[in-house]
C-alpha cells in the first residue's frame, strides 16, 4: 500500500514511520510512505503557505494555491487515490474505518496547520475528513501518524503473528480481554487459575466473558450497538453477578472497623 502525506513537516512523518511495526512494514515493502511539502509549491521569495482569513479574526489559514499544486504533483506520481483530511471536524476514526482504508491501494493524507485550510479547497479536493478524537492539535501530522500506524499494522505480513490483529480491541466490537505473562518476580500470583489450566475451551470462554464484561464496564456504548447471542448474554450476566458480588464485599481494610 502507498500513503502520500501532504505536510509542512515531512521529517516528523518520516521519522515516526521508521519505528515499530510500521517501520518493519516499510522495510518489508508492505507500505510505501511519501511526503510532499506544500511549501515546495508556493510562489514568491518567502514561499508563503498561509494567509489571513476573510472576515478577520485570529490566526492564519493555509492557502489554496500551494496545497492544490502539491496535490496535483502527488496525484501525477501514481494512481488516483482518495484524499483524507485529518481534522477535528471529521468523522471519528474507528477500527472499521481503518480496515476499510487499509484495503485500498493508495491514500493521500492532507495535514492542516495554523487555523486550518481554506474551505474551498476542502470542498473541491477532499474526499473524506477524519478525526482521531474530540480535541485540537497543532496540526494534522499526529493524526496522520496515528492513521498510518493503524493502517500499516493491518498490511499482510506486517505483524509476526496475524492473529494479533484479529484479537485486538474493537475487531469484534468489544474491548480486548486482560492478558498476563510469565514473570520471574511475580510468578503466577494474581493470574486467573483458568489461564494456568491448559483447558483451551475454558480459556476461550473466560476471555470472551472478560471482553464482554470489560466493554460493559468501560464502553457500554459499544455493547449498545451489538446484538448478543444467548451464549454471550449468559457470559455477560455471569460477569455482572460476580462483579456486583465482589463490589458488595467489605474491603480488607474495613473488616476491623
Amino acid at each position: 500500500m502507498r500513503l502520500d502525506v501532504l505536510t509542512l513537516f515531512p521529517d516528523f512523518i518520516d521519522h515516526s514511520a521508521r519505528i515499530g511495526v510500521v517501520g518493519r512494514a516499510r522495510e518489508r515493502g508492505l507500505i510505501d510512505i511519501r511526503c510532499w511539502n506544500p511549501r515546495d509549491y508556493a510562489s514568491g521569495n518567502y514561499r508563503r503557505v498561509d494567509e489571513r482569513p476573510f472576515g478577520g479574526g485570529p490566526g492564519m489559514l493555509m492557502m489554496i494555491e500551494p496545497l492544490r499544486a502539491c496535490l496535483a504533483a502527488a496525484r501525477a506520481a501514481g494512481v488516483t487515490a482518495p484524499v483524507i483530511h485529518l481534522s477535528p471536524q471529521g468523522e471519528r476514526l474507528t477500527q472499521a474505518t481503518v480496515r476499510r482504508l487499509a484495503a485500498l491501494p493508495r491514500l493521500l493524507l492532507l495535514c492542516g496547520r495554523y487555523e486550518g485550510i481554506d474551505e474551498r479547497l476542502i470542498a473541491h479536493e477532499v474526499d473524506e475528513e477524519i478525526s482521531i478524537g474530540d480535541y485540537v492539535l497543532s496540526g494534522g501530522e499526529l493524526g496522520a501518524a496515528v492513521l498510518i500506524d493503524a493502517i500499516g499494522r493491518l498490511q499482510e505480513g506486517a505483524l509476526n503473528d496475524a492473529d494479533s490483529a484479529r484479537q485486538d480491541s474493537f475487531e469484534d466490537g468489544l474491548l480486548d480481554c486482560p492478558h498476563y505473562t510469565r514473570s520471574e518476580s511475580a510468578g503466577t500470583a494474581g493470574v486467573p487459575a483458568v489461564l494456568l489450566s491448559g483447558d483451551h475451551a475454558a480459556i476461550a470462554r473466560w476471555r470472551r466473558q472478560q471482553s464482554l464484561g470489560r466493554t460493559w464496564l468501560r464502553r457500554p456504548d459499544l455493547l449498545a450497538r451489538m446484538s448478543l447471542d444467548e451464549a454471550d448474554r449468559s457470559l455477560l450476566a455471569s460477569y455482572r453477578r460476580d462483579w456486583l458480588a465482589a463490589l458488595a464485599q467489605p474491603s480488607a481494610a474495613g473488616d476491623g472497623d
